[in-house]
């Protein structure tokens, strides 16, 4: 197994165990098993367990934003539309199997306040995704404060969904995200 090939096994066996069992729950011994790699090799790779969530943590802001662009880039034309298929994507993630919340939402509430890395790499991911959002309310010509707004409905439905194991949390926030729209662009 080349290098690359044993980094690509210790880091998807890693995004799978730790978005089912949780970032604390998983040691590395149990990673080493799961990954199909020496204990020698895991380490040689990654000195340390944060290394590991900090390369999973890129690796889930890389599919987060390729997913939700290719979406919003789907919807067609209408900011009105590519606006509200931010909520379409999160619907349907929602629905996908094993869904268990928001990556970087699980990794700030279990590492985030004794992990300043994990806390830097989480608040970086949370903004880049307020930055997308108000680059597409900018491309509206409605007020900026809209952005806010959306990404705020978007989080809060990541957090329900997860908790209440309701997909409908994403249906009820692009509702809410219409009104906010609406008003929005009828004041712009």
């Amino acid at each position: 197994m080349t290098e690359d090939d044993a980094r690509e096994c210790i880091l998807s066996a890693a995004e799978e165990l730790y978005y089912r069992k949780g970032y604390a729950a998983v040691g590395m011994d149990e990673l080493r098993t799961a990954a199909g790699v020496s204990l020698r090799r895991l380490y040689s790779l990654f000195p340390a367990k944060t290394d590991i969530v900090s390369a999973v943590l890129a690796r889930r802001h890389t599919e987060w934003e390729s997913g939700l662009s290719a979406a919003v880039a789907a919807a067609g034309d209408g900011p009105r539309a590519r606006l509200l298929a931010v909520y379409g994507y999160l619907e349907d993630w929602f629905c996908s199997d094993g869904f268990r919340g928001c990556a970087f939402i699980n990794a700030f509430g279990e590492l985030g306040g004794t992990n300043p890395e994990v806390a830097s790499i989480v608040r970086a991911h949370k903004a880049s995704f307020q930055e997308y959002m108000a680059a597409l309310v900018a491309d509206t010509g409605a007020p900026a404060t809209l952005a806010a707004q959306l990404s705020i409905l978007a989080e809060g439905a990541q957090s329900t969904a997860a908790i209440s194991a309701d997909p409908q949390a994403a249906v009820h926030a692009r509702r809410a995200a219409e009104v906010l729209i609406d008003a929005a662009f009828a004041t712009a």
